[in-house]
């Protein structure tokens, strides 16, 4: 991005997530990346859906080519880095500058056109002069970045003893701190960087930047951390099932919660669909989840009442399972294609658990109550508090090079952005 800090800003305009293979300046408009906003028939296997999964920022995560199927999970540039950490790095250090042009009042603030490449909104470009949409940008822009490594931990790796892929421990436990740090991006967004942008700018967000698409990736974010948490204590011999039901019924929170802020807003087009149904295919697996261990729960009881309550939710998680799987290929055959990994952590136990426990259960209690005596609707799931919140990011200082009065009078020298 050296050369971009070279150049006036009034100049400069930034395509999301559309990022050059050499860390240069950033394409924005259909003449500078030849041709329409692509959209890549297939995106390989996804574990994690980043609405703004582009194939450049794919291949410049990956060093993968002009293929974005194959997955590494870092790889070295020419500084000897990740790519994702270089790219996070020069977003940390561009926004303490950006923030200069909207510190008290700055008169440069509207000065500054700033134009991005939207992608779940059908206006193909958006262009503002407000300092705070290029911030609002450059906060979804690290969000989305985040998902991307998250992505890259969570998809199975072929182990050195020769078995099946799997994702180890320490990734599982890396994509959950990731989690957090992305949606504490994205709640930043919301909290302090939205309220800052007058009404009419508001009303002219493209969807990739409503209130309801960033609050609903920060619960998918959220949701997707305790979705490995579960995992981890379906593995761990010292997790109870109360442990494992309170998990995979915030789990259901989290989902419920974003695809309410998202049913509504017009994701018409191919990657706002798509990141509809993930949300959908993701809240029902949570269902059949929290469900399987209600039910579990239920089942220790020693009355008449709850053991047909347990046979419901077991039938209930059974059912909601069966729709997930639907769901789940509803997702991938929706464009741009894509296929998942193979499964690990929560839905692979399940996907064993759920059909052959609810079937013994419904076959064992089969002549102590007949099926007009068995609950005919789910029974309630619990209430939980929600446990994981997003980290506590907190917008920068601004960059001491703001500082001089000249800069305060909003008159800028050529000398401050060569530098």
């Amino acid at each position: 991005m050296d050369r971009c800090k070279r150049r006036n800003p009034r100049f400069l305009k930034k395509e999301r997530n559309f990022i050059s293979g050499d860390m240069g300046c950033l394409a924005s408009k259909p003449a500078d990346s030849g041709g329409n906003r692509r959209r890549p028939g297939n995106i390989g296997e996804v574990s994690v859906y980043v609405p703004a999964l582009r194939t450049r920022i794919v291949v410049m995560a990956g060093q993968e080519g002009p293929t974005i199927t194959r997955t590494r999970r870092k790889t070295a540039t020419q500084h000897g880095g990740s790519t994702i950490a270089d790219l996070q790095q020069a977003l940390e250090d561009y926004l303490p500058v950006l923030l200069g042009l909207v510190k008290d009042g700055n008169q440069l603030q509207h000065k500054v056109l700033f134009a991005w490449i939207n992608q779940e909104d059908d206006l193909e470009e958006t262009v503002m002069s407000n300092a705070w949409y290029e911030v609002l940008s450059v906060l979804h822009l690290m969000a989305m970045l985040s998902l991307s490594q998250a992505n890259l931990l969570l998809l199975p790796r072929t182990s050195t003893d020769g078995y099946q892929p799997k994702v180890s421990e320490e990734s599982r436990r890396a994509s959950v701190d990731i989690f957090v740090k992305a949606a504490g991006y994205l709640d930043c967004a919301v909290r302090h960087v939205l309220p800052q942008l007058p009404a009419e700018f508001r009303r002219n967000l493209p969807v990739d930047l409503a209130e309801g698409v960033l609050r609903a990736l920060c619960l998918q974010a959220l949701g997707q951390g305790v979705d490995i948490q579960l995992g981890m204590a379906i593995d761990s011999t010292k997790a109870t099932l109360a442990v494992k039901r309170r998990l995979a019924c915030e789990m259901v929170k989290y989902w419920q919660q974003a695809q309410d802020n998202i049913m509504n807003l017009p994701l018409s087009n191919g990657w706002g669909e798509k990141h509809r149904l993930f949300v959908k295919w993701k809240f029902i697996e949570a269902k059949a989840a929290a469900y399987y261990y209600h039910g579990l729960i239920l089942d220790e009881g020693n009355t008449e009442k709850s053991h047909g309550m347990a046979v419901a939710a077991l039938q209930a998680a059974d059912e909601y399972f069966k729709e997930s799987k639907k769901a789940c290929e509803v997702f991938n055959s929706a464009p741009p294609l894509s296929r998942n990994p193979p499964q690990f952590g929560t839905m692979k136990y399940l996907s064993e658990k759920i059909p052959k426990d609810a079937s013994s259960k419904v076959r064992i209690n089969r002549d102590l109550y007949s099926f007009e005596k068995i609950v005919e609707t789910a029974p309630t799931l619990p209430d939980f508090a929600l446990a994981l919140k997003p980290d506590e990011f907190q917008l920068p200082a601004v960059d001491p090079s703001w500082n001089e009065e000249n800069i305060n009078r909003g008159q800028v020298g050529s000398k401050q952005f060569k530098e």
